[in-house]
């Protein structure tokens, strides 16, 4: 296997910076995510806007009136709701539900379907549904209610307090992602290589997950750090939904362009290579053995 850099600096410099902000950590935090801001617009009456599109994704923020709803593509969007709002529930037990639910019941982890509307502040959510399962799953990680999850995390939290005076890291392995041109879509072969990777994971005491995109040097530096990092999302959405990576032992994905190359940019083989996300197993060198 390749490790992402020939320079072990940069990947434990990358990892230091990277903050565990997915999944249960931002269900257990307020959320303060950058992208989302709260103007104090006034959202108009729903019977005066127009139709927009279903989204289908992943609460991965949420933050006053507006949520981020994070597709399996890694594209986001952020839909402002209000007590207008309809949150329903389904697929219980017969097929039972809830449709009286309160924008409360909109956590952070949660997959979601949002009906929005379109409004000059952008989209707003005029119904919004979830699955009795998920929502059951979300609540307990926000709560720790889960026997299984409260060990985890006091084991997860009890690693980070440690992480402060740890510099380096070991490497247990680097399995590589390759992606089209301009794509960031998961190959059957790579959705196979990722539930492997995350099974591998699992048996590696202490282990952490850094997810790195890269591209090849075709197009702008902006263009290429946009498509690392959807590269980098997309892998990251389907380690956790599919391979069931817990989301406190994954750290922030991180885009890098071209940068790194693992192959010649001169060529067609090279270029393939190099359009990849790397998914590397980590263990601190302090905690490797514990």
């Amino acid at each position: 296997m390749r490790v992402i850099s020939t320079n072990p600096g940069a990947l434990v410099a990358l990892a230091m910076l990277a903050v565990p902000m997915s999944g249960a950590v931002l269900a257990q935090q307020p959320t303060t995510d950058p992208a989302i801001v709260v103007t104090g617009e006034p959202i108009p009456d729903p019977s005066q806007m127009t139709a927009g599109p279903e989204i289908k994704g992943t609460i991965t923020a949420r933050h006053g009136d507006k949520m981020k709803v994070t597709a399996a593509d890694g594209t986001s969007s952020i839909i402002a709701i209000s007590q207008a709002t309809k949150v329903k529930s389904g697929g219980g037990l017969f097929g039972g539900g809830n449709n009286n639910l309160g924008a409360a019941s909109l956590l952070n982890g949660l997959p979601v379907t949002v009906k929005t509307l379109q409004w000059p502040g952008g989209l707003f959510a005029s119904q919004v549904t979830f699955k009795n399962g998920d929502f059951k799953t979300a609540n307990m990680i926000r709560n720790g209610t889960d026997q299984r999850f409260a060990e985890q995390t006091a084991a997860t939290e009890a690693l980070r307090g440690r992480m402060a005076d740890i510099d380096q890291y070991n490497i247990k392995s680097t399995t590589n992602v390759f992606f089209d041109t301009g794509k960031w879509m998961i190959s059957p072969k790579g959705k196979d290589d990722l539930c492997a990777v995350a099974s591998q994971g699992e048996a590696t005491n202490n282990a952490l997950m850094l997810v790195v995109g890269y591209t090849d040097s075709v197009g702008s530096d902006d263009y290429n750090q946009t498509l690392s990092e959807k590269r980098a999302n997309s892998v990251i959405n389907f380690l956790q939904q599919t391979c069931h990576w817990k989301p406190y032992r994954m750290l922030t994905p991180t885009g890098m362009a071209k940068a790194d190359p693992l192959a010649d940019n001169n060529t067609p083989e090279g270029k393939a290579q190099n359009r990849r996300v790397s998914v590397n197993i980590l263990v601190s060198k302090g905690l490797d053995g514990m």
